[in-house]
C-alpha cells in the first residue's frame, strides 16, 4: 500500500468507530450494555432486532416517519424546482434579498415556529395527520432545496434554454423533458438532504401529533410523559409559561410537545 494512503485510512477507521460501537451494541443484551464497555458482544443476541420488527410501538413509528418524510421530500423538491429556476435565470427587484430571506428560514430553530404551527393547525384542525408534519418541515426544506438546486441550475448555460425555445419547445415541455434530466444529480442531492432533515427532526413532529399513539419510533413518549407531568404539577402558572416558551424539555429529551399541548 502506498504510504500516502495510511493516514487517510486510519482517519476513516477512526470515524467508523462510533458506527461500529452502535452496531456492536445492537447485538448485546440490556444488562451487558449497562454493565460496561466492550468491543465485542459477550452474549450475542438478536432480541433487539426482533423487538423492532415485531413490536407495533416500534415499527409503526418507522412506517409513519417514512410516510411523512416522503410526502415532505416530494413537496419540497416540487416547489423548489421552479423557484430555483427563477433565481438562476432571471434578475428582478429584490431577488438577492428574497433569496437571503429564504435561507434565514432554514437557519431559524424549529422551536421558534412551534407555537405558530400549533395555533395554525388548531384553527384548521390539521393535527394528527401525516400532511401536518410534512407541511411543517417544508418551512425548512424548501429553502434548503432552493439553495441547492439554484447552484446546480446556475451551472447550466442559458443557451440550452434558448436552443430549446428555437426548436419549438414550450417552457414546461423544455423544463420537464430537458432541463430536469440535466440537473438530475442536483435533484438527488436536494432530496437526500430534505429526507435526512425531515427524518431526524422531532420537535415539530411532537407539536403536531397531539393524540396519535405510536407516531414516533420507539417509546420515548411513554417513558417521558409521566415525568414531564410530574415536573409540571410542581410548577405554578408563571413557571409553566416560561418552561413552555423555552421548550425546556425538548432541549434535553425532545418529548414534551404532546404533554404540554394537552395541558
Amino acid at each position: 500500500m502506498n504510504k500516502k494512503w495510511i493516514l487517510p485510512t486510519l482517519y476513516i477507521l477512526f470515524l467508523m468507530l462510533p458506527i461500529y460501537g452502535l452496531l456492536s451494541m445492537s447485538f448485546k443484551t440490556t444488562n451487558e450494555i449497562l454493565g460496561g464497555f466492550s468491543f465485542f458482544p459477550q452474549q450475542f443476541t438478536l432480541e433487539n432486532y426482533t423487538k423492532i420488527f415485531t413490536d407495533p410501538t416500534w415499527y409503526n413509528g418507522y412506517i409513519n416517519s417514512i410516510i411523512y418524510v416522503v410526502i415532505n421530500t416530494v413537496i419540497s423538491v416540487a416547489v423548489a424546482l421552479p423557484a430555483a429556476y427563477a433565481f438562476s435565470r432571471y434578475r428582478f427587484l429584490g431577488d438577492k434579498h428574497l433569496f437571503f430571506w429564504l435561507l434565514t428560514n432554514r437557519m431559524a430553530p424549529p422551536a421558534v415556529f412551534a407555537l405558530p404551527f400549533f395555533q395554525l393547525y388548531s384553527a384548521i384542525e390539521l393535527f394528527d395527520t401525516h400532511i401536518a408534519v410534512a407541511l411543517a418541515h417544508c418551512l425548512f426544506n424548501i429553502p434548503l432545496a432552493v439553495w441547492i438546486l439554484e447552484g446546480f441550475m446556475s451551472g447550466i448555460p442559458k443557451e440550452l434554454d434558448e436552443t430549446a425555445y428555437l426548436d419549438g419547445y414550450s417552457f414546461w415541455r423544455f423544463f420537464i423533458r430537458i432541463f430536469i434530466p440535466t440537473i438530475a444529480a442536483g435533484i438527488g442531492v436536494a432530496m437526500f438532504f430534505c429526507f435526512m432533515y425531515s427524518w431526524v427532526e422531532l420537535l415539530l413532529v411532537l407539536r403536531t401529533q397531539l393524540h396519535r399513539q405510536g407516531f414516533c419510533p420507539g417509546t420515548c413518549l411513554d417513558r417521558w410523559v409521566p415525568r414531564v407531568r410530574f415536573i409540571l404539577d410542581g410548577m405554578d402558572l408563571a413557571d409553566r409559561r416560561v418552561f413552555h416558551r423555552g421548550g425546556g424539555f425538548h432541549r434535553h429529551h425532545g418529548c414534551l410537545g404532546k404533554t404540554q399541548s394537552r395541558r
